[in-house]
């Protein structure tokens, strides 16, 4: 053979080689990738035809696929589509998938591993191939009550409630208003789910957009939590009837700023016990408590408690912050951020984890809302374990929190939350924001009774209420309220 033949059958070769290499690549080692991408219209007609298996609350259907007289064979239908579409998500011919729906597609598509035996036996029966179903952790009257908590602020209303149980994670409720109705989106006619996703992405109020997980705005006094934990944990203070710094200001020397008490307060005195500075949420006692601590410290407790971590599987979430990454406080930022203000960020859900792992004796546990994954024959594929995500501070300090908390609801700036006969620790917040824009009112909390806990944060990002009136506990507060009473069954 000559040279200009042999290179020729060797350069084949190559290709020959590098072809089939490809194609094994793409078949086994993207096949999972590609099915899974979002926009593949192949896999998109195939799952447009099977029967798409459920997503279910306490048992009943919040999104589930019903017949249709199409050539899709099934239409997506969501029976209390805003109620549950933070969780759900979207099932669409044209925009694919989110929440649930994107996260559990592989079970409820039916093209689950796990499933494959079951695809072989539809396969023989010549039946259509059915998807799995995703039991959710919800709580349905829980759900119900923090929706209907924020609809009654008024119409213009946005807002979100989270609730978790503390001694689990499992979350309890995650509403978040405006929502949206995915049924729309899941609609056979794609000139109008077209025209329903521009409407909603042009949205200025972000109707798409879960606040429970994804919205981050200052927390506010709420985060004095944190800042107590990180005193108690440091040894800044040792016990709740220490005396700590009061009066109406704290100066910074050397800078032109002093850091006031909402309404010109003085908290009680020029020293009070450190309860009492939770009790009547002063900015002068913890803006101080935060110079003590140091920002490396109180960031790091932050951490402790789920700050920059994006722990929730199935969702989407942003992480929490306590500042930027490597920025340097001066000490008016350090104080405004002991208080929850400057750079400190956080969504309802990582406030609800800080509020449960203060009642849960300083254990801080991983929140998911994916409770059981059963095949269609409804054996069970995964059942979600409470899993630690941290010790947030020691289980003695953790107590003397939770003793505060108490008489913040008893006797302080929490006593809309009071629940007769059960235990209720609280803070309030109320987050300043933009001068042309309102407060956010926060509410955090936690409710005991024998057995059952549950944890609850709460923010009114704007509502219809008049400036002079927005306060955590006048506006947020009986919502918590209301959701911990629903979970208790009080």
């Amino acid at each position: 053979m000559n040279r200009p033949i042999r290179n020729i059958a060797i350069a084949c070769l190559v290709l020959f080689v590098a072809l089939m290499l490809n194609v094994n690549y793409v078949q086994f080692v993207q096949a999972d990738s590609l099915n899974a991408k979002n926009g593949n219209k192949r896999v998109i007609n195939e799952e447009f035809s099977r029967d798409r298996g459920t997503i279910l609350v306490d048992g009943k259907p919040v999104a589930e696929s019903v017949k249709s007289k199409d050539e899709y064979k099934f239409q997506r239908r969501y029976p209390e589509s805003n109620l549950y579409a933070p969780l759900t998500g979207y099932f669409s011919y044209v925009f694919g998938r989110g929440g649930i729906e994107n996260s559990q597609n592989r079970v409820l598509s039916g093209s689950d591993n796990r499933l494959f035996v079951n695809r072989v036996v539809e396969l023989v029966s010549n039946k259509q191939p059915k998807g799995g179903s995703v039991e959710l952790t919800i709580d349905p009257l829980a759900q119900k009550t923090a929706a209907d908590g924020l609809e009654a602020l008024g119409k213009g209303t946005k807002g979100a409630v989270a609730a978790i149980d503390p001694k689990t994670g499992a979350v309890l409720a995650m509403v978040s208003q405006p929502s949206y109705d995915p049924n729309k989106l899941a609609s056979h006619d794609f000139a109008a789910v077209q025209k329903s996703w521009n409407d909603l992405t042009a949205d200025k109020d972000q109707p798409m957009v879960n606040r429970t997980t994804q919205q981050t705005l200052p927390p506010g006094s709420t985060f004095k939590l944190v800042t107590a934990a990180a005193a108690l944990e440091n040894g800044v203070v040792d016990n709740i009837d220490d005396k700590v710094k009061a009066g109406s200001t704290l100066r910074f020397p050397g800078y032109g700023y002093t850091l006031p008490n909402e309404n010109g307060s003085n908290c009680g005195g020029d020293e009070i016990t450190f309860e009492r500075a939770l009790n009547v949420s002063c900015n002068v006692a913890f803006g101080g408590l935060a110079l003590k601590i140091g920002q490396d410290k109180l960031a790091a407790q932050a951490a402790k408690f789920g700050f920059g971590t994006d722990p929730l599987e199935g969702l989407s979430m942003n992480p929490s912050r306590f500042t930027s990454a490597d920025a340097k406080l001066e000490p008016p930022q350090l104080g405004q951020s002991g208080i929850g203000q400057f750079e400190v960020a956080a969504t309802p859900l990582q406030m609800a984890m800080v509020a449960a792992g203060i009642a849960n004796d300083g254990n801080v546990m991983k929140p998911y809302v994916v409770d059981t994954v059963r095949a269609p024959n409804l054996r069970v594929l995964d059942k979600s374990r409470p899993e630690r995500l941290s010790e947030a501070v020691s289980s003695s300090n953790a107590r003397k929190l939770q003793d505060m908390m108490i008489s913040t609801v008893q006797v302080g700036t929490a006593t809309s939350a009071q629940i007769p006969g059960v235990e209720v620790g609280a803070k309030t917040g109320t987050a300043q924001s933009t001068a042309d824009r309102p407060p956010y009112a926060w509410f955090v909390s936690y409710a005991k009774d024998g057995d059952d806990e549950v944890a609850v944060a709460v923010l009114v990002e704007s509502s219809d209420t008049a400036r002079n009136e927005i306060a955590g506990g006048r506006l947020a507060g009986p919502i918590a309220k209301s959701v911990m009473e629903a979970v208790l069954g009080k």
